[in-house]
């Protein structure tokens, strides 16, 4: 029984998320209760250096705003579904912009889920990350 925890834990932390998000706070909040669960956390403050964050350091999961400055979050999500290793990471779109074209662009790109900050709880937020990477 102790081994299996420790392999959960072991698990948890070989995984990399990388948050992509221009608001401060928000982001604050998201690397908090990520490093608190034992998550490796990547941070970019805007679309630019999301991108290449993402292309070098090959997280497991990215968390993406839409809305931010020098390149927006669904122009990243099409730029990486072109990249090989871009095409198949797990992608979830975690914004404040609730408009239907933008859910269409982001499914079409293949992003994992559509979430609304203002509806979602950052507990929640970790267990669709840790539904997505097969974690417990």
């Amino acid at each position: 029984m102790i081994e299996q925890t420790i392999n959960i834990k072991k698990t948890l932390t070989d995984k990399t998320i990388l948050i992509v998000d221009d608001d401060i706070s928000a982001s604050r909040a998201l690397v908090n209760t990520f490093k608190f669960e034992k998550f490796n956390v990547l941070v970019a403050k805007n679309g630019e250096e999301g991108l290449k964050l993402a292309l070098e350091k090959h997280p497991d999961i990215i968390l993406l705003d839409i809305i931010m400055p020098k390149m927006d979050g669904l122009l990243i999500l099409g730029k990486l579904r072109e990249d090989n290793w871009g095409k198949d990471v797990p992608v979830i779109v975690l914004t404040n912009l609730n408009e239907i074209e933008a859910t269409a662009r982001a499914v079409k790109n293949g992003a994992y889920d559509f979430l609304i900050k203002s509806d979602w709880k950052l507990e929640d937020i970790v267990k669709k990350v840790k539904e997505k990477l097969n974690l417990k």
